[in-house]
């Protein structure tokens, strides 16, 4: 065993019965598994994150198949590096062996380089195993995955973790066993824990532990608490990518926090995200957005406590700024919600669209100009301030196409519950209104019928002694 290489990477497992976690996909029965234990090899996309077993996986799919192992990192590789490795599997496959083709990293590729591997899977010339911690749906082709199947692996648990640890202390083979380290097992919980289902980041502080342990008295070396502390300090940031799979996980789970009035959770992803290295600025903008689309004028008061706690994130920097977005957040999950001015937007935003340049109604337009006073701009306008209950009922303020349209519905909760007593009230006067008018209507067309009929006869008895 080379004794530079790293632990994690001695203690890979080099059969399916020492693979830890990923039961999923690797159990008894499942179809990798069976796969894998029968020969039967396959191009596969492995999605997961850092130290779930991906690379370990991979090269057990070529262990199991006898097959020559190619291993490349989209990272640090690129046309020339491929290109060798299609020739080299050539090679392999005139002599009659299969050829595993690992690309690390595979969404650094761009869609050209991904393109590049099409034909070879096709052909038989390598099975083609992709590793990505980005979802696949976004960052590969749709011609790559249709000739691949891809298969979630999972963070590792810490009971899962924790075997992998004391594993790692008893193999006198490739691990730490000569050593007879002493580690509580409180200790080996909280490395566990500490990992975050990564294996690899487990096995690193391990290995620095055990680097810098102390001799106790029966000349055996034991890693203490203040010791392991030391460690950890500073290397146990929770998974968080920015633009990456886990950064829009926690922030849709933010947001949906707050939206289903989830002051705790809401709380527990603010601090996770943070936590993870977001730029709380991000998080400020977010909330800010959250006030208008899941509470707007059910409370118009969180619209402004949003704001009031990204500029206090912007002056005063962290903690305080951290403590406002907290205080913002815990305001909006408690507030009564309502979506209704995000719905009505979208309806009024896809009836722009929908529509065209509809014009500006001749009683809207503002009138200047002599010019425009001719040309009837603004004829007909009722100013509201003059009309009863400052409200000109039955006005109408939309292109003639649109009249009538409805987009806001305020919600019967918080402020909006006035709002739609008001707007019923405005919009039983339009009612009225149109009553009135068609009274009106009716009232003069039946007087200028009287007014026809009392003209013909009159007509006729002009035309009697005539036509006499």
């Amino acid at each position: 065993m080379n004794a530079i290489q790293p632990l994690a990477d001695r203690m890979r497992p080099r059969c399916l019965e020492e693979f830890v976690g990923q039961a999923h996909i690797l159990g008894p029965g499942k179809p990798l598994r069976q796969a894998i234990e029968g020969d039967r090899l396959h191009s596969m996309i492995l999605w997961g994150g850092p130290g779930s077993g991906k690379t370990t996986l991979a090269r057990m799919v070529a262990h199991y198949a006898r097959a020559h192992f190619i291993s490349l990192s989209a990272v640090m590789g690129g046309v020339k590096e491929v290109r060798a490795a299609v020739t080299e599997a050539q090679e392999q496959g005139r002599a009659g062996r299969a050829t595993v083709l690992f690309i690390d990293e595979v969404h650094r590729f761009n869609k050209a380089q991904q393109d590049a591997f099409l034909p070879y899977i096709e052909d038989g010339t390598f099975v083609f195993i992709g590793a990505t911690t980005e979802n696949p749906s976004f960052e590969l082709n749709n011609a790559l995955l249709s000739r691949t199947r891809v298969y979630v692996l999972k963070p590792l648990a810490a009971a899962d973790i924790r075997r992998i640890i004391d594993r790692a202390l008893t193999d006198t083979e490739r691990g730490l066993g000569r050593r007879r380290l002493r580690m509580a097992d409180a200790l080996r919980d909280r490395l566990a824990e500490a990992a975050d289902g990564d294996a690899r980041r487990a096995l690193n502080f391990l290995e620095i532990a055990a680097d810098l342990a102390e001799e106790a008295e029966d000349g055996r070396p034991v890693i203490r608490a203040q010791l392991l502390d030391e460690v950890l300090s500073g290397g146990t940031l929770r998974r968080f990518d920015k633009g990456g799979e886990a950064f829009y996980d926690q922030i849709s789970a933010l947001h949906k926090s707050v939206r289903g009035s989830a002051p705790d959770a809401a709380l527990y992803w603010l601090a996770r995200m943070l936590d993870g290295g977001c730029d709380p600025r991000y998080i400020a903008r977010r909330v800010v957005r959250m006030a208008s689309e899941d509470i707007g004028n059910a409370d118009p008061r969180a619209l402004a406590l949003a704001l009031d706690a990204w500029e206090v994130q912007e002056r005063l920097g962290s903690p305080e700024g951290e403590l406002a977005l907290a205080q913002a957040v815990t305001y909006l999950a408690c507030a009564p919600k309502s979506n209704a001015v995000y719905k009505a937007f979208g309806a009024a935003q896809a009836d722009a669209r929908r529509h065209g340049s509809l014009e500006v109604p001749l009683h809207l337009r503002n009138a200047p100009t002599r010019l425009m006073q001719s040309l009837d701009y603004g004829k007909g306008y009722r100013y509201a301030h003059d009309e009863p209950e400052g409200y000109a009922a039955g006005e109408n303020y939309f292109p003639p196409p649109l009249a009538g349209r409805c987009y806001y519905r305020p919600v019967p909760r918080g402020l909006e519950k006035k709002i739609a007593e008001k707007l019923a009230h405005l919009r039983r006067l339009d009612a009225g209104h149109r009553r009135d008018g068609a009274d009106e209507a009716n009232e003069d067309r039946a007087g200028e019928q009287t007014k026809e009929r009392a003209g013909e006869q009159a007509g006729q008895e002009e035309q009697a002694p005539c036509s006499r």
